[in-house]
């Protein structure tokens, strides 16, 4: 049976292309993850904050190089787009921020992000927010991303809101983290946004 709309992206938009480097044009770059970062990816979880918040934990250097293979992987598979946040002029990790199950044909994916403890409060995760969502609606045409975190992550809440993504609502007991159910308020930004 025929759909009667055409995708919103086509298939192939990202997999034929190498994945850009966006820089942010106030000391940040977003960049294809090299498999050398995988020593400031392990130091960054061993973050307690990041375990807080996060429902993985990276053991060893090793893990973290079979992230990044992944998240390299996931580029060319259309269904996820990950970037190291890093200093523009040192090359230093600062984050991570990425497009999560990504959906072509309807246009939309989901924006995640952290970053790491010497990073936080200095704008970084809005930076790379704001950047990767520009990106995502003016250079691959996006129409939909969404953007959730838990309830209780307040700072995360003001990052979402600094990037331009209004509160939709609350899905209740929607992740399971070590501590248990965790809520989680939805943002979303839609092209024209």
């Amino acid at each position: 049976m025929p759909y009667l709309i055409s995708p919103v992206v086509p298939a192939g938009t990202l997999a034929r292309t190498a994945q850009p480097a966006l820089p942010t044009g106030d000391g940040l770059l977003l960049r294809p993850w090299r498999a050398e970062d995988a020593p400031a990816v392990h130091a960054a979880f061993q973050d307690p904050l990041m375990h807080q918040w996060h429902i993985r934990a990276a053991d060893s250097e090793e893990e973290a190089a079979g992230w990044i293979a992944q998240w390299q992987n996931g580029w060319k598979d259309e269904r996820q787009a990950q970037w190291a946040v890093v200093d523009a002029d040192t090359d230093e990790l600062q984050g991570r921020v990425s497009l999560l199950q990504i959906l072509l044909g309807d246009g939309c994916a989901e924006v995640a992000y952290w970053t790491v403890a010497r990073a936080r409060g200095r704008g970084v995760a809005v930076r790379a927010a704001t950047t990767l969502s520009r990106w995502a609606f003016d250079e691959i045409g996006l129409h939909r991303l969404e953007l959730s975190h838990a309830t209780a992550n307040e700072a995360s809440c003001r990052v979402a809101v600094k990037a331009g993504f209004a509160a939709e609502g609350t899905k209740r007991s929607a992740l399971l983290h070590p501590d248990g159910w965790h809520d989680m308020h939805l943002h979303a930004r839609v092209r024209g946004d």
